[in-house]
């Protein structure tokens, strides 16, 4: 615990939640996500945002403490941005296998499995690197 940066813990864990934004805004995958979820936008406002955006903050910084730690107690002499992106990157496909697993058995469209998925492993590449960086 003593060889994690924690600020870059709290930025990576940021960078992941404003990531989301942008990655689910309607310039980028947000009409098709709300499209293959069937989900209006008077459905989306009925939404409690607090809740949603605040958990979706603390478990953005759960992950990136997780990864974090990963980092720190087995690749300690060789993280740096690049090994931080890497690990991100493997961090994200198997995040982006148990999505496509929900996917599957949901019976929701591939192109929302890659879209969910995609964020994933955008965001744990991003960490990994912010991580690797601050190391």
């Amino acid at each position: 615990m003593n060889s994690i940066n924690w600020l870059a813990v709290l930025a990576a864990g940021i960078s992941a939640f404003v990531l989301g934004g942008v990655w689910y805004s309607p310039s980028l995958f947000g009409k098709a996500w709300m499209t293959d979820n069937n989900l209006t936008m008077e459905q989306i406002k009925k939404g409690n945002f607090a809740k949603i955006y605040g958990w979706a903050l603390v478990l953005s910084l759960i992950a990136a403490a997780n990864l974090a730690m990963f980092l720190a107690d087995n690749c300690a002499q060789k993280t740096d941005v690049s090994w931080g992106a890497i690990a991100g990157f493997l961090a994200g496909i198997w995040v982006f296998c148990f999505v496509a697993i929900h996917g599957l058995f949901e019976h929701k469209p591939a192109r929302l499995i890659f879209i969910n998925g995609g964020y994933s492993v955008v965001a744990l590449i991003l960490m990994g690197a912010i991580i690797g960086l601050w190391r």
